[in-house]
C-alpha cells in the first residue's frame, strides 16, 4: 500500500508543478498565507484569498478541501485554483491536513473541523461571512467534504463521528468535483480503495467501513450540491451514485459531465481537470459552480 502512495505522490508532484509553472498571484487578489489553525506549524496551516476590490467587506466563504488520494496535496498545489474562485467574489480558505499513510482516519475530518472553528473565530479579522458558508472538494477531498457536510447537517451523524462543528455551522451549498463517494473498504477489487486503505487505523477495515461512504450519510438535511465529473475522469461513475441519493431525499442539485454536450463527447477532460485554470473548460466549470453557489447566498 505504501508503495502505491509513494508513486502516486511523485506522479502528482511532477504533474502539478508543470501545470502551475507559468502562473503567479493575480494582481486583483489579496492573500494571507500559512495562518495557523492548530499545533503543527507545517500541516495545521491555511491560506485565505480575497478579491482586493472587496477590502473591508465580509464575503461569502468557500472552504476548499483538497484532493490527492488522501496521501498528497497542500495549499500550494491548490493556490491558483482557489484564487480563481476568489476572483468571483468569495473569500476562499484552503488548508493543509495531515496525510496518509503516516496519519490515519479520522485525522483529516478532525482537522477540517478545526479549520471551520478557525473561520468562525477569525471571521471579523479576515472578512468571512459565516452566514454564507460553501465548500468545494475534489477526488479524495470530495469524500472528505461530503462527510463533513453530513456531519454539519445532522446532529446524529455529528455524534456518530464525535465531531462538533461550530455552533450554527451548515453549508449553504457544496461543490463535489470528480469525487469518491461510494467507498467500500471491504471491496478489494475496486481500485478506488487502494490508497484509502492507507488511512485506516490498525487495518481494521470492518470497524471503520461504516464511517467512510458519503452515500451512507446523505440525509434530507444534506446541503444543495453541484456534482461534476468529466469524460475521462476515472471516478465518473461515482457522480450518478451520489445524485441518485440526492434525488431520493429531494435535495437540490446540478449534475454536469464536462466534455460532453448534447449526448456527444466534445473533449477528453481528465480527473480534476478543473484545477488547471489554463483550460477554458476548467474556467467555465469553476464559474458554473460559483454561479450555483450565488443562488444560495443569504442576503
Amino acid at each position: 500500500m505504501k508503495l502505491a502512495a509513494i508513486l502516486f505522490n511523485k506522479g502528482c508532484t511532477i504533474g502539478d508543478t508543470l501545470r502551475d509553472k507559468d502562473f503567479d498571484t493575480p494582481a486583483d487578489i489579496e492573500r494571507f498565507d500559512s495562518l495557523s489553525y492548530g499545533a503543527d506549524p507545517v500541516w495545521n496551516v491555511l491560506d485565505v484569498y480575497r478579491p482586493k476590490e472587496a477590502a473591508g467587506k465580509k464575503l461569502p466563504v468557500i472552504l476548499n478541501v483538497h484532493g490527492g488520494g488522501w496521501v498528497y496535496g497542500t495549499t500550494v498545489t491548490y493556490q491558483y485554483y482557489c484564487m480563481s474562485l476568489a476572483q468571483q467574489g468569495f473569500a476562499v480558505v484552503s488548508y493543509n491536513y495531515h496525510l496518509a499513510p503516516k496519519y490515519k482516519f479520522p485525522t483529516y475530518l478532525l482537522e477540517t473541523n478545526a479549520v471551520a472553528h478557525w473561520i468562525y473565530k477569525n471571521a471579523d479579522k479576515y472578512g468571512l461571512d459565516t452566514n454564507n458558508m460553501f465548500g468545494v472538494g475534489d477526488s479524495a477531498g470530495g469524500q472528505m467534504l461530503g462527510l463533513y457536510a453530513a456531519i454539519c447537517a445532522e446532529p446524529e451523524i455529528s455524534k456518530k463521528f464525535g465531531i462538533e462543528p461550530p455552533e450554527g455551522m451548515k453549508f449553504n451549498a457544496v461543490g463535489l468535483n470528480c469525487g469518491a463517494y461510494d467507498v467500500n473498504l471491504l471491496d478489494w477489487k475496486n481500485g478506488l480503495n487502494i490508497l484509502i486503505h492507507d488511512t485506516i487505523q490498525d487495518k481494521d477495515y470492518k470497524k471503520w467501513q461504516p464511517y467512510m461512504s458519503v452515500l451512507e450519510h446523505v440525509t434530507p438535511n444534506f446541503p444543495p450540491a453541484y456534482v461534476m465529473t468529466a469524460t475521462a475522469d476515472f471516478l465518473k461513475d461515482e457522480a450518478p451514485k451520489l445524485t441518485a441519493k440526492l434525488e431520493e431525499y429531494k435535495i437540490p442539485y446540478v449534475y454536469k459531465m464536462y466534455g460532453m454536450e448534447n449526448g456527444k463527447k466534445t473533449e477528453n477532460l481528465m480527473h480534476v481537470f478543473h484545477c488547471n485554470i489554463a483550460l477554458p473548460a476548467a474556467r467555465q466549470c469553476n464559474k458554473d459552480e460559483c454561479d450555483f453557489f450565488k443562488k444560495y447566498i443569504r442576503r
